[in-house]
């Protein structure tokens, strides 16, 4: 038993089930498509169709026993003295492995799972006192009531199919109409698209020709500007050579002159510093004189003293004739010396007077060639003051042509956008075709799927028309009960798991399949049904003799 009930807390047995698929990752696909059927809306219908489903496989008793062994997920939902909870309920799986050996073959689509299962009425199937006599009229009421049945679980079987394919007429005619609907509205899209797409042809064509144009002009423009820019251009720039070129020279020849100005000056600057030495040597020679002198004096004096002292020892003497001789060699020298010394005062007294004219000369020549230096300065400089009045006037033509440049390469790149603007529009146009061969091939397809809605109705409606006309032949058919017969008519072997029943469309017995695997059309059917083998030589005799 379920614990509280099967409807408090959203308890029901379709909980348990659900349990099943992680405990068994095989059962997945069953829950699965139990969820995917459109029909089902209660957990007891789903539980149904898992069950039936379940019974399909062969499964049913590997599933339950699953959750046998997970008792503690059971006590979520059972309590705990319920029969699935206690050790009968192993011996119940166990029981139902016996369901495996059934090919089971259950209908889930289209079934009526969520609601209550209708009352089946057994009455006419007790027995009375008054028929106990009478066992031929109770077989043949049992057999016409086992027919009856049959043939209402078929047209309960046939409304239901009938009723699932009104209903999908339906919803196949309300998809036709929006598909109707929208293929008018991808229609008039693509009205519209077509026209927008050739008046953005229209208008690309003429922005083309405008641009086109105004590219063809402002080439032009700019190529002659251009022309004119570089041949005065070339002018102007010889001409900042040529004054280039001469100021170079000038102030190379005004760098030279200074350069000769500065060697006279440090020259006229060494001659005197010359000078002053010369008169310190000749101060100082004279001194050196005087002293001389005064040591010749000197000397005379000591002469006087040494000749009066050789007299006195000879070894004195030779001391002081070595003496003497020493003292007559040094004043020889010195008397040279005062000699060259002379020579020299001479000779320095000649080049100072002829320094002194030199320098008078080179002065008034430097006078001259600094005047005429002044006067080219001066002329260099009005040619300079000129050459930075043109460069003025070149620089603020330039800057006028920089501006024109500038402004055309704003057109340029106006132009440019315009152009990048022309390419997206193109592939704008691009997309928009691919779209619209999109829209085209959706509308070929939905055109053929109604088509073949169309082919699959009018099949359906041939299909019911079938199955209305085999109802109608089966009405008058008499069907051997299936407990009756234990044994094939024909062959005589009995029937078994492996060979299995087949009732005879036109005679109405039971047969095994090896007797009847044939197929004909019969006046009830159209369409081919299974026959018996003596039924199928019969009507194809029944042909033969038919034939002309």
């Amino acid at each position: 038993m379920v614990r509280k009930s099967f409807l408090s807390y959203n308890k029901t047995i379709w909980g348990p089930l659900e349990l099943v698929e992680k405990l068994y990752p095989e059962a997945e696909e069953i829950g699965a498509s139990v969820r995917d059927l459109p029909g089902l809306k209660t957990p007891l219908g789903r539980a149904r169709a898992w069950l039936r489903l379940a019974l399909m496989q062969k499964k049913m008793a590997d599933y339950l026993r699953c959750l046998i062994i997970q008792r503690e997920l059971l006590s979520e939902f059972y309590e705990y003295h319920a029969l699935m909870m206690e050790e009968e309920g192993a011996v119940i799986v166990g029981l139902l492995v016996g369901l495996n050996v059934i090919d089971a073959n259950l209908c889930v689509k289209g079934e009526d799972l969520d609601s209550q299962v209708g009352v089946i009425d057994f009455s006419m199937y007790l027995k009375n006192e008054e028929d106990v006599g009478n066992k031929e009229r109770n077989v043949q009421i049992a057999a016409i009531l086992d027919q009856k049945n049959y043939v209402e679980e078929l047209n309960r079987q046939l409304n239901s199919t009938v009723s699932s394919l009104h209903s999908r007429v339906d919803s196949l005619e309300k998809s036709n109409t929006k598909l109707i609907e929208e293929l008018a509205i991808a229609k008039n899209n693509i009205i519209k698209l077509q026209e927008e797409n050739h008046q953005l042809r229209n208008e690309n064509k003429l922005i083309l020709m405008k641009t086109q144009q105004h590219l063809e002009v402002t080439k032009v423009d700019v190529d002659a500007e251009l022309q004119t820019y570089k041949h005065s251009r070339q002018e102007l720039d010889e001409m900042y050579n040529e004054a280039r070129r001469q100021l170079r020279d000038e102030s190379q020849l005004r760098q030279d002159v200074e350069n000769e100005l500065a060697v006279q000056v440090s020259m006229k600057h060494e001659i005197e510093l010359a000078m002053k030495l010369l008169e310190k040597d000749i101060h100082e020679k004279q001194d050196t004189l005087i002293g001389l002198r005064q040591q010749l004096e000197e000397v005379k004096a000591i002469n006087i003293e040494m000749y009066q002292k050789l007299q006195g020892s000879e070894d004195g003497l030779k001391e002081k004739n070595e003496i003497i001789a020493r003292l007559e060699e040094k004043t020889n020298k010195i008397t040279v010396a005062m000699r060259q010394l002379e020579q020299r005062l001479q000779q320095a007294e000649k080049a100072q007077m002829e320094a002194e004219d030199e320098d008078k000369k080179y002065l008034q020549e430097c006078q001259s060639k600094s005047d005429s230096l002044q006067k080219q300065i001066s002329q260099k400089e009005k040619q300079l003051v000129q050459l930075e009045t043109d460069l003025k006037i070149e620089k603020e033509w330039r800057q006028t042509l920089q501006e024109d440049l500038q402004k055309e390469k704003d057109a340029l790149s106006h132009l440019r956008n315009e152009t990048q603007q022309i390419v997206s529009l193109k592939k704008e146009f691009l997309n928009l075709q691919d779209e619209n061969q999109q829209l085209k091939k959706i509308y070929h397809e939905q055109e053929q799927a109604l088509q073949e809605l169309g082919n699959k109705l009018s099949e359906s409606k041939l299909k019911i028309e079938d199955i209305k006309e085999a109802n109608k032949a089966l009405q008058g058919l008499v069907w051997l009960k299936d407990k009756e017969a234990t044994h094939c008519k024909l062959c005589e072997k009995e029937f078994s798991l492996s060979k299995r029943k087949h009732h005879c469309r036109n005679c109405g017995e039971i047969f095994c399949n090896a007797c009847s695997d044939n197929e004909l059309p019969l006046p009830s059917s159209p369409k081919p049904v299974r026959v018996c083998d003596s039924c199928h030589a019969l009507l194809i005799q029944r042909c033969s003799s038919n034939l002309p």
